[in-house]
């Protein structure tokens, strides 16, 4: 198994380009779409991205990887001293259990699910007086919104009665729902939940860009028919319009001119061992919530001796995630769970915070509960109809109800750096601190009260809860470079720019303010157009 950035006997010329309007460092969601959109507008952009150009070819072997037990199932090859990192908090982060570097970034082996954000997360102290308000509202990025589902090409219904304003249907039609979903509909009707469709950034029909899907149901980690929205969509489109991406170059610092108001050049290491310097007029960092404030505490010099745009202190402070919690067992009929490797059915209704008790959740009714017939026939050691009777045994009567759970922003939690410890080229390593507070404590506890009366409506005989003890996290990096409007208070403006250096933009999950419930990806496309044509503007 190949990845295209191994240059494949091929030279790759990773040396500078003699002028460049912009330089975007990470390939992932927000930095393509930022990429593509100044590409799309006539400027001169170069990606630098640590990470390899992952061949598509490969996908059908990397989704064998992933099923077939007793084998490295790091199927984006993660891990290795590249990606060393330290996690000192009172609870122990799993940094590398699911992130991707390489051209595409996390969206490769992404769940696909994108929501917007509800008009309160925006306004999170003003209405409940829970963690900060954003400096900019719902309606702010409303239109960004319906352009990001657009680029996404997201299907959905637009049936969810608790979702905030929007100006048009979704791009695609919903998928329906799942055969379990049907066997949730009673008891959830019973409570008193109310469900909605899951808008998701895969293909429900053709498009121009891909097939529709075809139900590999292993979307998580990898899709090999390419219905599923990655990154590298926009990579192809900015490409097509001449900006130049280049794999596997690690950014290692950033540097500022003599007064320290502009960035003039990033300097990268190529695999061959040689580091060069990309000058810019524009830098726009989108290399995620952990290595964008790494990046930046990098890049410390005489100005900025805290690192870069770190005049705040704020820079990697604020980390947040989601938590998750979860119930699940069997019944004594079959549900035909694994038929479908995405959510298509969820609710919003316990989203909005009534009061500052607790903070948000979004209830998610499963479609991957259990094992699938493959894991069970690839561990097993018998053959024939014994191996059917097991398979049988094993698989097709399982249910489950997950939710993402809210988790305020803290000051503690944060990414700093671990001398201690160094990556490849001998960089201080990100060390995530990460503890767990009690009004999110108490959400994960009201979440699990709402899943377990379903269940038992449901006649489920309950075989397994995550709750506050074993929650982990979504691993959905985000806050660690804030946005707002006073330089002492955080580290971007509302139009993404950092305060301290004049063309420096941050774009990504990083500048989040509060996290809300929701899966963080369309929020970051958003973001992203939004950055885009902030430095367009400039240009």
């Amino acid at each position: 198994m190949s990845a295209g950035g191994a240059d494949g006997g091929e030279a790759v010329d990773r040396t500078p380009s003699e002028r460049v309007d912009v330089c975007v460092v990470g390939a992932g969601p927000a930095g393509a779409i930022v990429a593509a959109e100044l590409s799309a507008a006539g400027h001169d952009v170069v990606v630098l991205d640590a990470g390899p150009r992952f061949d598509p070819e490969d996908r059908p072997e990397r989704m064998e990887r992933h099923l077939r037990p007793g084998v490295d199932r790091a199927v984006w090859d993660t891990g290795g001293e590249r990606d060393t990192f330290s996690a000192s908090g009172d609870r122990h982060y799993p940094l590398d259990a699911a992130r991707v570097k390489g051209i595409g970034g996390s969206t490769l082996h992404w769940q696909a699910m994108v929501m917007r954000l509800h008009e309160q997360d925006f306004r999170l102290d003003s209405s409940v007086g829970l963690g900060d308000d954003w400096p900019i509202d719902y309606a702010d990025l409303r239109p960004y919104y319906a352009r990001a589902e657009a680029e996404l090409s997201v299907a959905g219904a637009s049936d969810n009665p608790f979702a905030p304003p929007r100006e048009r249907p979704h791009p695609l039609p919903a998928f329906p729902p799942s055969y379990s979903d049907s066997l949730f509909a009673e008891a959830c009707e019973a409570v008193g939940l109310a469900t909605h469709s899951v808008p998701n950034a895969r293909n429900s029909e053709p498009t121009d860009e891909a097939g529709a899907c075809v139900g590999y149901g292993t979307c998580k980690p990898v899709c090999p028919s390419g219905a599923k929205y990655d990154a590298t969509r926009h990579v192809a489109a900015a490409e097509a319009d001449g900006a130049r991406v280049l794999d596997r170059v690690p950014v290692q610092r950033l540097v500022h001119d003599a007064d320290g108001d502009r960035v003039t050049h990033a300097v990268y290491a190529t695999p061959d061992g040689e580091e060069h310097r990309q000058e810019a007029r524009e830098f726009v960092v989108a290399a995620g919530g952990v290595e964008t404030p790494r990046l930046l505490l990098l890049s410390r010099s005489e100005s900025y001796p805290d690192g870069l745009a770190n005049s705040s202190g704020l820079v990697g402070r604020y980390f947040m995630d989601h938590l998750f919690a979860g119930m699940g067992g069997t019944l004594e009929e079959p549900t035909r769970q694994k038929h479908v490797g995405f959510n298509t059915t969820e609710s919003h209704q316990f989203y909005d915070r009534p009061d500052d008790s607790r903070t948000a959740f979004k209830l998610e009714l499963l479609n991957y509960a259990g094992p699938a017939p493959a894991d069970v026939a690839l561990s097993a050691d018998s053959f024939g109809d014994e191996l059917l009777a097991e398979v049988r045994e094993g698989y097709g009567t399982h249910v489950a109800m997950g939710a993402l759970v809210e988790q305020l922003p803290r000051r503690e939690n944060r990414i700093r750096l671990d001398p201690s410890r160094t990556d490849d080229r001998g960089n201080p390593v990100p060390d995530v601190v990460w503890s767990l507070d009690g009004t999110t404590r108490r959400t994960i506890e009201r979440a699990n009260e709402v899943q377990r009366a379903v269940l038992e409506e449901l006649g489920a005989d309950i075989g397994w809860t995550v709750g506050p003890e074993n929650t982990g996290p979504a691993y959905h990096h985000m806050g660690t470079t804030r946005m707002g409007t006073d330089p002492a208070e955080s580290v971007v403006t509302p139009q993404l720019r950092t305060h301290d250096l004049d063309n420096l933009t941050l774009s990504g999950s990083s500048v989040f303010v509060t996290g809300g419930a929701m899966n963080p990806t369309l929020t970051i496309a958003a973001l992203s157009l939004k950055a885009a044509e902030h430095v367009d503007e400039r240009l």
